[in-house]
């Protein structure tokens, strides 16, 4: 065969090798199946009608109508130090868009640089140097000098798309933060609603107790009459004084708890203790406002823990995508041009000093790629526990809202209820005091009758609570409250 042949020969195999290693990489690449998400949730909550008007789309200003309530809410959002915390996370995950944009873009830089060398004269640059001369009346200076100013830059040429699917990933990362920022906002608002409502009912608990230490001390005087004129003994004396003493040690504590729950609004808005500014006259006929539920449906649009969850979800598939490019070969450029001569009086003469290069290559993965294994099969492990965070998060939220509806429809009737019991036991009094002083009741139940109004008069106000609290938590739940 002659060297003719020969070499057709290898012009044909050679694009047929290449081929041929193209195709053992892809063929080596590992491939996981990973099941697609479950977003199914019911048509519509339990005993609520399919109408798809949601509360939710109430901005938070609408929803609320307590003037002071408001303004701890708008100082909140500017001063609580955790949400500014939480913006700042969203500005650096802004920031990670542009560094991942730039990584497929061409990198240029400039480059300038002065050196000095000392060659032996026995080495081959030191052998060149001894018998080269720049002109007849100009010898190479010694040491070498060099001089170097110029241009380069490297691009690697993104054909699998790891790079812009990293940007991509970035991008819906800074979008779950952006989601995760607003969640955060919900539950703020939420929260402080919540103490600012809590605060409301330990002044109107407060005023009970001031109301009932009153008809006590009427009592304790009364009895002490009756006693003095031989119709009762020293015992009902000192047992009525006993539910007096009772009365005054638990106002001082729910006056400790108005602190604290003033404080925890504090803090809330950023701010150093001092007192909070409230509306709480009249909160037991204070009216509860309708809610409209929506559809589940509509969950997943107007929760923000759900479209964080959704954002992290698409990152986690990218990753995926990213991990498996790692197997692929990257194919890299790299060029420069610059000036480069002994002598800065020679720097700009060109073409002498003139110095370019061009380079391409291709890298890819061939043994002992254990390491790109683990990786691609961690991104796949990120990927279904990114799956099964937005199904959580979607469960989460359809159990809380269908909770929190619940929870309204039984408060209605327990308030009802505790109504008449508050009304009964209020007429009680005045009858069990007028029993006792003509002796047809015993003075025991004039105390029971007592302190079972009290009762029934504090749980009244906190069923009243947690009627406000329920509208606030089902408006949050079904996402309202950063809109």
């Amino acid at each position: 065969m002659n060297n003719k042949m020969i070499n057709k020969l290898k012009i044909r195999i050679t694009p047929l090798v290449g081929v041929f290693v193209v195709i053992l990489l892809y063929s080596c690449v590992p491939t996981k199946a990973i099941r697609n998400e479950n977003i199914s949730v019911p048509s519509s909550y339990k005993n609520q009608s399919n109408d798809s008007l949601n509360t939710s789309d109430t901005q938070w200003k609408t929803f609320f109508s307590d003037p002071y309530l408001i303004s701890l809410i708008d100082t909140a959002l500017i001063n609580n130090q955790e949400l500014n915390i939480m913006l700042k996370q969203v500005d650096m995950s802004k920031n990670e868009i542009k560094a991942k944009k730039g990584e497929y873009l061409p990198f240029v830089n400039i480059y300038g640089g002065a050196e000095i060398e000392k060659s032996g004269k026995y080495t081959r640059n030191g052998a060149v140097e001894e018998n080269l001369k720049i002109s007849e009346d100009e010898d190479f200076p010694e040491p070498l000098t060099n001089y170097s100013l110029g241009l380069s830059a490297s691009w690697e040429l993104d054909i699998w798309k790891k790079l812009r699917n990293g940007k991509k990933a970035a991008v819906l990362e800074y979008l779950s933060t952006v989601e995760g920022k607003n969640f955060m906002v919900t539950n703020l608002v939420s929260e402080i609603a919540n103490t600012y409502y809590e605060l409301v009912t330990l002044d109107n608990q407060l005023d009970i107790i001031e109301q009932n230490l009153k008809i006590q001390q009427d009592a304790l005087r009364m009895v002490k009459l009756l006693k003095e004129a031989a119709k009762t003994t020293e015992l009902a004396v000192r047992r009525f004084k006993a539910e007096v003493l009772k009365n005054q040690s638990h106002k001082h504590e729910i006056q400790q708890q108005i602190i604290e729950t003033e404080n925890k609004i504090n803090f809330l808005i950023g701010k150093s203790p001092q007192h909070i500014e409230r509306n709480s006259d009249d909160f037991i006929n204070k009216s509860i406002d309708t809610i409209y539920a929506g559809l589940p449906s509509q969950l997943l649009q107007n929760r923000p823990d759900i479209r964080s969850a959704e954002f992290e979800l698409s990152a986690a598939r990218l990753n995926t995508k990213i991990a498996k490019a790692n197997f692929y070969p990257s194919i890299g450029i790299k060029a420069g041009i610059g000036l480069q001569a002994f002598n800065t009086k020679y720097l700009t003469k060109t073409p002498e000093s003139l110095i370019y290069s061009l380079a391409g290559d291709v890298v890819g993965p061939l043994i002992n790629r254990n390491a790109l294994k683990a990786e691609y099969k961690t991104a796949n492990d990120r990927q279904l526990q990114a799956i099964y965070e937005y199904e959580k998060a979607i469960l989460n939220a359809y159990i809380e809202v269908a909770n929190q509806l619940s929870k309204i429809t039984n408060l209605k009737k327990i308030y009802t209820l505790r109504e008449s019991q508050v009304e009964a036991l209020t007429e009680s009094i005045d009858l069990s005091t007028r029993l006792f002083q003509s002796a047809r009741a015993d003075y025991m139940e004039v105390l029971l009758t007592q302190r079972e109004a009290l009762d029934s008069k504090i749980e009244l106000i906190e069923t009243k609570k947690d009627q406000m609290l329920a509208n606030i938590n089902v408006y949050k739940s079904l996402g309202g409250g950063w809109k």
